[in-house]
């Protein structure tokens, strides 16, 4: 993509700068479950990340809904704005920036990437007729609109007749490159049934595209007309290049791109998909900088089968959710049940079987069993043998051995639920070997050197199912790990960095590497009281759902 190859010591992961015109919903929290995720594996690896996240706050859309709540507009996005950083804290998303489009030097980046793109010859004044809604902030073509003129996208809105002067940017010039691109870099946008809409999108020849608005007072003035107002995408987008600023340096887009640019991963909900895969590369192309490693779009959700909507009253509240169930749950649930990238459906009831299933009955059920037995029979302490005690073909071993690598392509390929059901087979095949190799027979037997193997066994596949897990569950990790007489918390982790990850620093072991990897456990270490890692769920309906 015309750049080098990037620092294997950064990895930079965003989240959409979510539009501020109503409460967090649902899609939020699982774009950001997500990137908190692929986040925290990262860091395990020693990689310096970066998580982006924050708020797209400009347009007619919010200064609308501000004026019909009767407050200023900047006073409705700091209310929206409190409401995210909430649930990002209920949810234990560990991010390091939250870029907002009101700060004041995200105008001074927007300011300067539209002198190049306008130096470049790519901005242009013309005229835009057609229909317009609102809340997508775009035009729609008339064929696509439903009855009386009602957006597809938005049933309850009609759209309205615009006849406007705006100017205009040159996506049609950069058709062929950004053919060349996604032919070139078949992975740039994921998974491939998106890729396949883009490439159908693009196939029917790019339209140039409108970069600004009039009579809108509440967003940045378009620098080359200032009775014009920046349109939401060439404003927002640029929101990713704001974060990147160290908030000791000036404020200067070539400060911004210094070290962390390209990003690596662009998160995102399908609904926005063209703009990052269509606009945002022809843009960055005009501006003459590198494009990011990855775009990925998950899909949307239902609810009992059904589309969510305001008319059906069904919505899912996720502050709600987090408040009645906890985050860990929520997190496990939605990144193992739910392919990611495809649409799925939430179902209370399917949610509480789901969870109480894997992380009561099974994982922590293997745990306490466990530490039960070594409390009998070794006196609290890891057995007195270690790895290479193990045969070769003990058959936890030889699943332990290879689950690093595989749980490692799952994450780095955002399958979750892949790494969820992989790490599941060791521990479903750990409660096994438990019922049929029987140590309470072995101990009755007196066969303390084949008890010694078994116990170790499992307790070793309890903690790499542990490290493994953790990105999604850190803080269940964190017990199973303490149980096992290891003083790691895997929240605290999220605070490795560098001076550009805002979060402090921590020292990890110099072998954490090797946490990956099965084996660990010495023999005759100490270990912690058995406590219920996951206490079951039950239904918890309100009466607002």
């Amino acid at each position: 993509m015309n750049h080098p190859p990037h620092s294997q010591q950064y990895f930079t992961v965003t989240t959409p700068l979510y539009y501020v015109n109503d409460i967090p919903h649902i899609g939020h929290a699982y774009t950001t479950m997500a990137a908190d995720t692929i986040a925290r594996w990262q860091r395990l690896k020693r990689r310096d990340v970066l998580l982006i996240t924050g708020t797209d706050e400009h347009g007619q859309k919010i200064e609308r809904t501000a004026v019909a709540a009767g407050v200023e507009p900047q006073v409705h996005c700091d209310r929206i704005v409190a409401r995210f950083e909430a649930l990002w804290s209920k949810l234990d998303i560990q991010y390091n920036r939250f870029s907002r489009t009101t700060a004041p030097n995200h105008q001074l980046i927007v300011n300067e990437f539209f002198q190049r793109v306008w130096e470049r010859g790519d901005i242009y004044q013309g005229t835009q007729q057609g229909w317009y809604c609102v809340s997508c902030e775009e035009f729609k073509e008339e064929r696509d609109l439903l009855a009386d003129r009602h957006c597809p996208l938005h049933p309850s809105k009609q759209v309205e007749w615009r006849d406007e002067s705006n100017y205009f940017f040159r996506l049609s010039k950069y058709q062929h490159q950004l053919e060349a691109l996604y032919e070139q870099h078949p992975d740039f946008i994921l998974p491939n049934s998106r890729r396949n809409e883009v490439l159908k999108f693009v196939a029917q020849g790019l339209q140039d595209f409108s970069i600004s608005r009039v009579n809108v007072n509440w967003g940045i003035p378009l620098p080359a007309d200032p009775q014009q107002t920046i349109y939401v995408w060439f404003d927002a987008l640029l929101g990713y290049m704001t974060a990147l600023l160290d908030p000791s340096v000036e404020p200067t887009l070539d400060n911004a791109l210094a070290q962390r640019w390209p990003i690596n991963l662009h998160l995102i909900g399908k609904d926005i998909l063209r703009f990052h895969a269509v606009y945002w590369p022809a843009m960055l192309m005009s501006a003459g900088l590198p494009l990011p490693d990855r775009v990925f779009a998950h899909g949307y959700f239902t609810k009992d089968g059904k589309k969510i909507s305001k008319s059906e009253g069904n919505a899912i509240d996720p502050i709600d959710l987090v408040d009645r169930y906890g985050a860990e749950p929520l997190r496990y649930y939605f990144l193992k049940e739910i392919e990611f990238g495809q649409d799925g459906d939430f179902n209370e009831t399917r949610f509480i079987e789901i969870v109480n299933a894997d992380l009561a009955n099974s994982l922590g059920n293997l745990v306490n069993r466990t530490l039960g037995m070594a409390k009998k029979y070794c006196q609290s302490r890891v057995p007195n043998c270690n790895a290479e005690d193990i045969p070769a073909d003990n058959p936890l071993k030889l699943l332990g051995q290879k689950l690093g690598f595989q749980v490692d392509i799952a994450y780095n390929k955002l399958a979750f639920r892949d790494a969820c059901e992989t790490i599941l087979t060791l521990v479903h095949s750990s409660n096994k070997y438990i019922d049929d190799l029987a140590p309470w027979t072995l101990f009755k037997q007196d066969k303390h050197s084949e008890l010694a193997q078994v116990l170790y066994s499992v307790l070793e596949s309890a903690r790499l199912s542990a490290y493994l897990l953790s990105p999604i569950v850190p803080k269940i990790s964190t017990d199973i790990y303490r149980q096992l007489g290891l003083d790691v918390n895997f929240d605290l982790i999220c605070a490795i960095n560098t001076a550009t990850s805002d979060r402090g620093e921590l020292e990890l072991p110099l072998d954490w590497e090797s946490h990956q990897e099965w084996g660990i456990l010495t023999a005759n270490c100490l270990l912690g009281e058995a406590q219920p890692i996951f206490t079951k769920l039950e239904l918890n309906i309100t009466t607002s759902n």
